[in-house]
């Protein structure tokens, strides 16, 4: 079966623009495609890889949260990006401003993931697959 969907994009309305573009494209390092302009606003479109929509029910959400975190902590939109070295990345994040909800934990699915509440109101996972 082929899809009729050509790309999964997210939009974020940024409060802080400059501070959230920054983090997202210099230090998570998503490379940008293009930006445009209008009367007084911006927005910039950011290469983050292959993407996929991962839909899944309360209860497997709260397992999600309660290997990654200990608790739920993720409202209906987590955002997640998959990385080399989740631990580097996870402590540059946080250098720049991000809060570490849950430092990097391996989980029983074979991937190191960390939580982190990011600029624009974003609480992400950054993941590493452990195996291949």
């Amino acid at each position: 079966m082929t899809s009729r969907v050509r790309q999964l994009r997210l939009v974020v309305t940024a409060d802080d623009y400059d501070a959230a573009l920054r983090f997202y494209r210099d230090v998570l390092g998503l490379e940008e495609e293009a930006a445009f302009s209008s009367e007084g606003g911006h927005v910039t479109i950011l290469d983050a890889g292959r993407a996929t929509l991962e839909i899944a029910d309360r209860r497997h959400a709260d397992y999600i949260d309660s290997v990654e975190v200990g608790r739920r902590v993720a409202g209906p939109i987590r955002v997640c990006f998959e990385v080399a070295d989740a631990e580097a990345v996870t402590d540059s994040l946080a250098d720049e401003g991000a809060t570490v909800v849950a430092a990097p934990v391996e989980t029983p699915w074979k991937s190191l993931n960390a939580r982190l509440d990011g600029p624009a109101g974003l609480h992400l996972t950054i993941f590493q697959e452990l195996e291949q």
